[in-house]
């Protein structure tokens, strides 16, 4: 929900602070790696049950994953290395804020209780995968009423007090499945539609990636291959001529009139 109608509006906030962070020096991977560090120590602080602390460093870890992408567009630096270090230091950081979760319930005592927070990150990487899976096809698969942002907001709130932080899970792990069913609906209808134009797109797309990736190889310029540098000889039927070709050891003549065997 937060991609599809706040993205925009967000982006040109955090942009002013993306350049201000990049002339300070500092990285988008440097954002990255420092979120999935504030993720553990939220995570530790969960499960030690100091929720004020956890809310602090939880803000802390959104901070940096929302700092991440504007930097990275002030830099110049955007590429698919980032968003691939990005999306996958965000999966980490989910499975340990819902560690912690699952070590706060077993300290507590509440063993049963346990599940709920395993159910969420379960589900979370199936939303991860819905979506992969779907832009690989050529699908756009983003949206849903529980995304990360939606997710960490929702955590922070549950943190508030412990009496309503079991309810908070709860509400997560439903809202949660419910997005991803919307999301295998959607992705469901787009690859059952007749014309099918995401998958045209798709192979055009691929045909284009392909053709890039041929002109980039050595020994093709321009869309031209290079001359084969092995030796040829050519022959006209009904003439007597000789051609020669260049060895290692010296040239071989064939003559076609003498004798089929080579003279030195």
């Amino acid at each position: 929900m937060f991609d599809g109608r706040w993205r925009g509006a967000v982006d040109a906030k955090t942009a002013p602070v993306g350049s201000w962070l990049n002339d300070h020096g500092i990285t988008a991977d440097v954002l990255t790696a420092t979120g999935l560090v504030s993720a553990a120590a939220t995570a530790v602080a969960i499960g030690a049950g100091y929720f004020i602390l956890a809310i602090v460093l939880l803000t802390l870890t959104g901070a940096h994953d929302l700092f991440d992408g504007p930097v990275a567009k002030a830099s110049g630096t955007a590429s698919i290395r980032g968003a691939f270090f990005d999306s996958v230091t965000d999966r980490v950081a989910d499975a340990l804020l819902m560690g912690g979760c699952a070590w706060y319930l077993i300290s507590a005592k509440e063993g049963r209780l346990v599940m709920i927070p395993l159910a969420i990150m379960a589900v979370t990487a199936l939303i991860s995968y819905e979506r992969a899976k779907a832009e690989t096809l050529g699908i756009p698969a983003k949206g849903g009423l529980m995304e990360r942002a939606e997710r960490m907001i929702l955590l922070g709130v549950g943190l508030v007090s412990s009496l309503i932080f079991v309810p908070v899970l709860i509400a997560m792990l439903c809202l949660t499945s419910l997005t991803a069913m919307g999301r295998f609906i959607r992705i469901w209808q787009a690859a059952s539609a007749p014309d099918q134009k995401w998958a045209i797109k798709r192979r055009n797309e691929l045909s284009e990636a392909r053709l890039r990736e041929w002109r980039s190889r050595p020994g093709a310029h321009g869309g031209r291959e290079r001359r084969s540098s092995t030796p040829t000889w050519r022959s006209r039927m009904g003439k007597d001529r000789s051609d020669t070709m260049s060895t290692p050891t010296g040239r071989w003549s064939w003559r076609r009139s003498d004798s089929s065997r080579p003279q030195r």
